[in-house]
């Protein structure tokens, strides 16, 4: 398999957490680990076929990580992997931008 190139690195950054919800899987993830069901929780406008395409995805890029519980019935939790969490600065700012420049769409930020 060839390698993709790039022609700088923000082409490559938006290509591992562009599109409309894998930077907010990130920053709902950088609070903690959650379950499927509270990411859909906290994203009620997302599909589940969503979702879990976008977190198979993070988990292949290895910026979250993917834990079964051996329980019945199975627990599965999704948290940042350390390399995740080296994308939390650029969450906070991505987050203060939103702040600043979002306060006319009244937004519920839930922080």
């Amino acid at each position: 398999m060839a390698t993709k190139k790039y022609s700088c690195p923000v082409e490559f950054t938006l290509d591992r957490i562009g599109g409309k919800w894998k930077a907010v899987i990130l920053w709902w993830l950088k609070g903690g680990s959650k379950r499927f069901g509270e990411l859909m929780h906290l994203m009620p406008d997302i599909s589940r076929k969503v979702l879990t395409s976008q977190l198979r995805e993070l988990e292949a890029d290895g910026l979250i990580e993917r834990e079964v519980f051996a329980e019945s019935p199975p627990r599965v939790e999704y948290s940042l992997s350390d390399h995740g969490a080296t994308l939390k600065p650029i969450m906070e700012l991505m987050c203060e931008w939103g702040k600043v420049n979002g306060k006319e769409h009244q937004f519920d930020f839930g922080l």
